[in-house]
C-alpha cells in the first residue's frame, strides 16, 4: 500500500507481549514477526523474539542503567514516515585510551520497516541502509575514497565498536559485549558507514545529520535536547557555500572597481599648472616665507598635486605649504618633509631617504591660486629645489582602501570556514596530518557538491 495512498492512514504498530524468563517480567513487542531479539526492560535479558518458548540468548547484569534519550514507543513522523522507537543500544570505541561512546535508536513502520537514529554529544544522524553497495576501491575500512550514487565520501575514522547495553527490540542478533570493526566516510551533511562482524559480515548505511531540535520536534519531546559539542564529522558547515559566495561577488565588484579606475585615468586631464626653481638659506636673515605667482585651476573640482624636488646632501628639507584660493580666501595646507643621507660603514655604502615627494590635495574646485611656501632646514649649504602643480591627476589610493574592504569580510569568511573544517577533521584519524591546504580543498570539493 502506497504511503501516501487517499483516505490511506499509517496503521498502528501492532503490539504484543511475553513474559521473560529471566525474571517474570512483562516484554512488549512492537514488531513483532519482523524482530529477531528483544531485551527485557526489567532485567536487560536478551530474548529470542523468534523462538515461541522465548528462549533467554544473554543476560545483561551490568550495574549502570542507560536511560535512552527518547523513551521506547515514542512515536513520530520522521522524512514523512510515521515511526516508532523500539529499541536502543549504547555504543563505544576507544581511541588513544580515550573512549567514545553514542546512542543508536531503532524505529519501526509496518510498511516501511527499519530505519535508525544516532546520536553523539548532541548530534543525530537518520541513518537508512543501503540498498545498493558503494563504490570501495580499497575495501570497507580502507583510507581510499567511496563513491556512492556519484558522490564521493571521503574517510573519516576506523575503529572497533563495541555494543555496552541494549534495551527493547532488534532486527538482527544483538549482543552486549559484541565487537565489529566500523568506518565512517563523510560529505557533509552525508556519511556512509560500514560495520564488518569478525564473520566478515559488511553491512553499509548512510546517514543523514539532524539537529537535535528536529528531533525533539518531531517526537514531541518534553524539554530541551542535549546541547551539540564541537562540531561533528558529517555536520554540515555554516559555511560551506559562503565562500564561493562571497569571493564571487568580492571579484565581480573588484573588477567594477578596476574599470571605474581605468575610466577615472582615462579621464583626468594632468594638467601641470604652475612650476619653478627656488634656493633656501638656512642661515639668510630675514623672512624665509614667500608667495608664487598666481595660476588658474580649470574645468571640474579634482585632485591638485604638489611636487618637491631638492638636491639634498646628507641633509633635511621641511616645506610648509599653503594652497590658496586667490578669490575666496580658502587655503589647503600641507606639511612636506624631504631627507636624504648616505655614507658607508663596516656593511658597506649605505643611504636612506629621498629627495623627491608629492602630496595629492583631494577634490580642489577651480580657480585662481598661488602658493605659499615657508622653507625650513638646518643651518649648512643652501638647498635648491623645485616645485610644481599638477591639476586633475588621477588618484588611485581609493582603489587600495576598496579592494581592502571587499577582500576582508572574504578572507574572514574564508579563514572561519577552513577553521571549522580544520576542528571537524582534528577529530577524525588524518587531524594530525590534515595540512591547510587538504582543508582548502575539502572547502572547495564540498563547494562544488
Amino acid at each position: 500500500m502506497p504511503e501516501n495512498a487517499p483516505g490511506k492512514e499509517v496503521a498502528p504498530v501492532h503490539i504484543r507481549s511475553l513474559t521473560c524468563p529471566n525474571c517474570g517480567a512483562t516484554v512488549t513487542i512492537r514488531s513483532f514477526g519482523q524482530a529477531v531479539n528483544v531485551v527485557c526492560g526489567s532485567c536487560q535479558s536478551i530474548l529470542d523474539a523468534q523462538d515461541p518458548k522465548v528462549q533467554v540468548l544473554q543476560q545483561f547484569k551490568a550495574a549502570i542503567r542507560y536511560e535512552p534519550l527518547i523513551p521506547l514507543g515514542t512515536r513520530g513522523k520522521l522524512r514523512g514516515v510515521l515511526c516508532e522507537l523500539v529499541g536502543c543500544q549504547r555504543r563505544a570505541i576507544e581511541v588513544e585510551g580515550v573512549t567514545y561512546s553514542w546512542g543508536e535508536y531503532v524505529l519501526f513502520n509496518p510498511y516501511k520497516g527499519f530505519r535508525y537514529l544516532t546520536e553523539f554529544d548532541g548530534h543525530w544522524n537518520y541513518v537508512s541502509l543501503l540498498r545498493s553497495l558503494p563504490d570501495t576501491p580499497g575495501g570497507p575500512g580502507s583510507e581510499a575514497p567511496v563513491t556512492y550514487l556519484g558522490e564521493t565520501y571521503r574517510h573519516f575514522q576506523s575503529a572497533q565498536a563495541n555494543t555496552s547495553y541494549v534495551i527493547g527490540e532488534f532486527p538482527w542478533q544483538v549482543r552486549v559485549g559484541e565487537l565489529v570493526d566500523v568506518a565512517d566516510y563523510v560529505s557533509p551533511p552525508r556519511v556512509l558507514s560500514s560495520e564488518t562482524t569478525k564473520d566478515k559480515e559488511v553491512t553499509w548505511s548512510l546517514g543523514e545529520y539532524m539537529t537535535g531540535a528536529d528531533i525533539w520536534k518531531t517526537f514531541s519531546l518534553p524539554g530541551e535536547p542535549p546541547p551539540a559539542v564541537g562540531v561533528y564529522e558529517n555536520q554540515p558547515s555554516p559555511f560551506a557555500t559562503t565562500p564561493r559566495m562571497i569571493w564571487t561577488y568580492c571579484g565581480i565588484f573588484l573588477v567594477l572597481a578596476l574599470a571605474l579606475m581605468v575610466v577615472h585615468s582615462v579621464m583626468a586631464s594632468d594638467k601641470q599648472v604652475f612650476s619653478n626653481n627656488y634656493t633656501f638659506d638656512p642661515v639668510a636673515t630675514g623672512e624665509h616665507s614667500f608667495v608664487t605667482d598666481t595660476f588658474e585651476l580649470t574645468g571640474r573640482t579634482a585632485p591638485v598635486k604638489i611636487e618637491t624636488s631638492a638636491s639634498l646632501n646628507n641633509s633635511w628639507l621641511y616645506l610648509d605649504y599653503a594652497l590658496i584660493n586667490q578669490d575666496t580666501g580658502q587655503a589647503y595646507d600641507v606639511g612636506r618633509e624631504l631627507s636624504y643621507y648616505y655614507g658607508r660603514d663596516e656593511d658597506g655604502a649605505w643611504s636612506e631617504g629621498s629627495g623627491r615627494d608629492s602630496v595629492i590635495v583631494p577634490a580642489v574646485p577651480p580657480g585662481h591660486y598661488y602658493l605659499r611656501i615657508e622653507p625650513e632646514s638646518d643651518p649648512g649649504g643652501s638647498i635648491a629645489y623645485s616645485v610644481r602643480v599638477t591639476q586633475d591627476v588621477p588618484v588611485y589610493a581609493w582603489f587600495g582602501v576598496t579592494a581592502g574592504l571587499l577582500l576582508l569580510p572574504a578572507l574572514l569568511i574564508t579563514w572561519r570556514s577552513m577553521n571549522f573544517e580544520h576542528m571537524r577533521w582534528q577529530e577524525s584519524d588524518h587531524g594530525s596530518s590534515l595540512s591547510l591546504g587538504g582543508i582548502t580543498s575539502l572547502i572547495r570539493s564540498g563547494d562544488d557538491e
